[in-house]
């Protein structure tokens, strides 16, 4: 994945930034689908405190984190407490997904 960044000149220059960032975009791209409200939120507030999700939204989140990662959550995981804040996400999706490009 690449990260953008613009210098006085005004040019825009990529760097690679490795999986953690693309893993991270991915599943923004996810949250900011299930959710209408902004994700102005930190890595380690809850989802679901804030209001960003509900019960009736977790398993639009997993559908979702389901397709963009190409893997499945077993019926066992299907609790709000293991996707309750990003930094959550980010580590189930680092035990349990591939994560690729």
């Amino acid at each position: 994945m690449f990260r953008a960044a613009t210098f006085g000149s005004g040019q825009l220059r990529r760097f690679h930034t490795g999986d953690n960032v693309c893993m991270r975009d991915r599943l923004l791209k996810v949250l900011k689908k299930v959710t209408t409200e902004p994700l102005n939120i930190g890595d380690e507030d809850s989802l679901f405190e804030s209001g960003l999700l509900d019960s009736f939204a977790l398993p639009d989140l997993v559908s979702g984190l389901e397709e963009e990662f190409s893997f499945k959550v077993p019926d066992a995981d299907l609790n709000p407490r293991k996707f309750d804040s990003i930094a959550r996400i980010e580590a189930y999706l680092s035990e349990h997904a591939k994560i690729t490009g």
